[in-house]
């Protein structure tokens, strides 16, 4: 009997603990009438399909995957409408349970998600990047037009403003790092978007960070990039 007991809850503790290691990911696609969700991530740089579900008259869905550590997930619909434009969601994802409701009409776009803090941040840093990006776009448009117009002067000012933006979208992703150092976020915006920064720069940035996130997945690859 006693032994039968150790067993038991020898079971239920690594029953308990396995939970632990779950991300579940659900919420509503409003609009969908059928179409097949995914949960993809990236594995050794191949992208994989970790879950899926085949949706029919309800937008409602839940899936799961096992997690060792956050890391940035991929919620991508397939309407089977021969259309594969604005489809995907990237997030980052982390144990426990994440809640992300959309509409199918602006589905990557319009997107409202909770119970990951690291996505929070994400977005919040994407919507200033949309912005430099933005701007960017119009100077382009300018220089070409200046190009047209055979206007030296117009180009080498535009020349200066694009150099300056990148400038400033630089430093923002730097400060940015920087201040959210206590999050995964941090080491994986420096080097998804500023790869090639000056080592020094991104040196700082690595020893800004608490142990946990310099051993996180993102930490260690940051590490990796300030080796000389």
């Amino acid at each position: 009997m006693e032994k039968t007991l150790i067993i038991l809850t020898s079971i239920l503790i690594c029953g308990c603990s396995s939970n632990n290691d779950i991300m579940t990911i659900s919420g509503n696609v409003e609009g969908l009438m059928k179409g097949t969700l995914y949960l993809q991530a990236q594995r050794d740089s191949i992208l994989v399909n970790l879950d899926s579900i085949y949706l029919k008259g309800d937008g409602d869905f839940k899936l799961s995957t096992d997690i060792n550590e956050p890391d940035i997930f991929y919620l991508y619909l397939d309407k089977q409408d021969g259309d594969s434009l604005n489809d995907i969601i990237t997030f980052f994802g982390n144990r426990g349970d994440i809640q992300i409701n959309t509409r199918l009409s602006t589905f990557d776009s319009s997107f409202e998600i909770s119970g990951s803090k690291n996505s929070d941040l994400l977005n919040e840093y994407n919507s200033i990047i949309r912005k430099y990006n933005l701007q960017n776009l119009d100077l382009l448009e300018i220089y070409y037009n200046a190009q047209i117009e055979n206007n030296q002067t117009r180009i080498d000012s535009i020349n200066s403003e694009l150099e300056n933006l990148i400038r400033k979208k630089y430093l923002y992703t730097l400060n940015f790092s920087i201040t959210n150092s206590e999050n995964e976020i941090s080491p994986y915006i420096a080097v998804s978007q500023i790869p090639d920064a000056n080592v020094e720069l991104l040196r700082k940035l690595y020893d800004t960070l608490p142990k946990e996130i310099k051993d996180s997945k993102y930490g260690r690859i940051l590490k990796e990039v300030t080796i000389d």
